[in-house]
């Protein structure tokens, strides 16, 4: 059962991310603002993931792509270098705007300090809030945003995408690798075989 606090947060959030200019269409044809679609499918797998996830976690889920149209990749160098720097300024960016929401609704220090890291990709690997978020993100992502991402880049090489797909696979955990080959998401039936081929 969530908590007042827990409902304002989201409420929030969902405020924030409804006003993305950005339109796009779920799988039952109905318009979304981008980064709201996204925002609930966060949530979603989560709830699949990890059904006894605790506030902090709704929260960063929820939060994890905050208004991210206000911080374009356009602002920067379209170097690596460049990509580097919007990556680290965006998750500060959205670990910012999370924890403003926060104080906002009273939720104590501790608890946005760990969404601000989780949010923040702080410690992946070592901080287990962190390395949640990516694997619900990786997990949203194979599911719902790779054959898209596919699609926008005819160009890349069948090895380029092997490197995409172990790439992401290494950076989730060895719980949420196996959350996936047991077939608890739907993948992208295009890329299976590559897919199988990446993590074989």
């Amino acid at each position: 059962m969530s908590s007042e606090l827990l409902d304002q947060a989201i409420k929030l959030i969902d405020e924030a991310n409804s006003e993305d200019p950005n339109k796009v269409t779920d799988e039952k044809g109905k318009e979304w603002p981008k980064e709201l679609l996204y925002s609930h499918h966060m949530t979603d797998m989560l709830n699949r993931f990890k059904p006894d996830a605790d506030e902090v976690h709704q929260i960063a889920m929820r939060a994890q792509h905050i208004t991210r149209w206000k911080s374009a990749r356009s602002d920067y160098p379209m170097d690596k270098k460049g990509y580097h720097l919007w990556r680290t300024k965006l998750y500060k960016f959205q670990a910012d705007a999370t924890a403003e929401i926060m104080q906002k609704v009273g939720y104590d220090e501790e608890s946005i300090e760990r969404v601000t890291k989780a949010v923040g990709k702080k410690g992946i690997k070592s901080n287990p809030d962190t390395q949640l978020l990516e694997d619900i993100a990786d997990l949203v992502f194979i599911e719902h945003y790779m054959l898209e991402f596919a699609g926008k880049h005819p160009e890349y090489s069948e090895e380029k995408w092997l490197d995409i797909i172990r790439k992401t696979w290494r950076k989730m955990s060895e719980e949420a690798q196996q959350f996936a080959l047991a077939g608890n998401i739907a993948l992208p039936e295009p890329l299976v075989p590559l897919i199988q081929k990446a993590v074989a």
